[in-house]
């Protein structure tokens, strides 16, 4: 089963990741990401190319895994495998289920990341915590609809976040301020789309601002 968390430890709090939007055309999107990921910190982008086809996700992976690279950021394949390899990301997710998330940790460890989600259940979490995940995701990558983090998502991240060492992602609302949430449950990644991509003083502010609200309530929340 999944490693629990030792009786004493250090807190852990969110740090941001980045999912691409849900359309883009990646020759005028990468210099946008490019200043985007220069503005903050952010650990980790998936990419989620389902909305084109396999040339055009050929292409934008090649073209936007290595921005993320040269800006210390992990690059994460949603869903097709065979970009991974072609475009040298980092690392794949996977929402497909339990027996696909193995056979991708079989495939890609331990080179390259893999991250697990689809999780709808407690349950499921754990039996996608045996496969030895690198982290396991709550929410969709689509399921940035309210301003907030769904109550669902929030509490199971935040279960799992307290009890087991395998790293949880959340998906965060449309609002900027649902980072906030995120650091509170003690969640150790936070995942924006829209809040970032359609902020209305841009994505870099978007980012910048994410990650200002982030260490304020780190710090209110210090012994």
């Amino acid at each position: 089963m999944a490693k629990k968390k030792k009786a004493v430890q250090e807190p852990m709090f969110a740090r941001l990741c980045l999912v691409t939007p849900a359309e883009f055309e990646a020759a005028h999107f990468a210099p946008v990401l490019d200043a985007t990921l220069r503005s903050g910190d952010v650990a980790s982008l998936i990419l989620d190319l389902a909305h084109l086809d396999p040339d055009a996700a050929l292409s934008a992976a090649e073209r936007l895994v290595p921005i993320a690279q040269a800006n210390g950021v992990a690059a994460i394949i949603a869903g097709d495998w065979s970009l991974v390899q072609a475009s040298g990301a980092d690392g794949v997710h996977v929402a497909a289920g339990q027996a696909e998330l193995r056979r991708a940790v079989d495939t890609f460890h331990p080179d390259r990341i893999v991250g697990g989600g689809g999780l709808k259940t407690r349950h499921d979490a754990m039996l996608a915590g045996e496969t030895d995940c690198d982290y396991l995701f709550f929410g969709r990558l689509d399921g940035d609809t309210a301003d907030e983090i769904f109550d669902k998502a929030l509490d199971m991240a935040a279960w799992w976040s307290v009890v087991f060492e395998i790293p949880a992602m959340v998906m965060g609302g449309r609002a900027l301020g649902s980072v906030i949430e995120a650091v509170d449950a003690r969640v150790e990644f936070v995942v924006l789309r829209d809040a970032v991509w359609l902020h209305p003083e841009g994505p870099s502010a978007a980012v910048a601002e994410a990650n200002r609200l982030i260490a304020a309530r780190q710090m209110e929340a210090a012994p």
